[in-house]
């Protein structure tokens, strides 16, 4: 699905020949600093790489539209944006915007479960912590059940009993919709568990590279 080419990034960081299965689960690792989140704004779109390609479904990723790419390649952050007011208000806002039907009551309360965000609908958002926060924007996201979805350290606020069931569950969810799934994590043993295949993010600035396959 993706390709990276001797990506540079402002001259700080530097991929080497990087391959992103389809309809897989791939796990980001590596050191603070080796590039995690920013390969995964190359991968959507939010940066553009100073030199080399990023080739996505066979094309350069600068020939799509970039708004249309980024509804189909979904980047979850770690810090999220969410609109004040409860879940439910979000959840029919983010929908409105795409100018979607809202998704049932039921819906909703189903992708919540799956990312261990069991709120009430009318809880509000704008008490919640950055873990919750994200949690509910990722339930959102995978709601929309795009083609790629980008997680940043989605289980880091959560114990490892919650982190396991969340990754049960979204891996799952993806692999019926057929979602290609792509996250960071700094916990090799989620990666080993969950990772279709784990890519490696060696040293720093600009020594970052590409690693390997699972």
């Amino acid at each position: 699905m993706f390709t990276l080419r001797n990506v540079n990034f402002k001259n700080i960081i530097t991929y080497a020949n990087i391959e992103i299965r389809r309809n897989a689960t791939t796990f980001i690792c590596g050191e603070s600093g080796s590039g995690k989140s920013t390969l995964l704004k190359l991968l959507n779109g939010i940066i553009s790489p100073t030199s080399g390609e990023v080739i996505y479904s066979g094309k350069n990723i600068n020939e799509y539209n970039p708004v249309e790419l980024r509804r189909e390649i979904l980047l979850c952050g770690q810090s999220v944006f969410l609109f004040e007011g409860s879940v439910r208000d979000n959840f029919t806002a983010f929908y409105k915007y795409r100018e979607l039907p809202v998704i049932s009551d039921s819906d909703i309360t189903e992708a919540l479960r799956m990312c261990a965000a069991d709120f009430r609908l009318d809880a509000t958002c704008d008490t919640m912590s950055g873990g919750e926060k994200q949690r509910v924007f990722i339930a959102i996201c995978l709601s929309f059940c795009p083609k790629v979805l980008l997680l940043d350290e989605p289980t880091g606020a959560l114990d490892d009993f919650s982190a396991n069931t969340m990754m049960t569950n979204i891996k799952a969810f993806c692999r019926e919709q057929n979602i290609t799934l792509i996250m960071i994590s700094h916990n090799s043993l989620l990666a080993e568990t969950y990772g279709d295949t784990v890519i490696t993010l060696k040293g720093r600035a600009e020594t970052a590279e590409g690693g390997g396959r699972k």
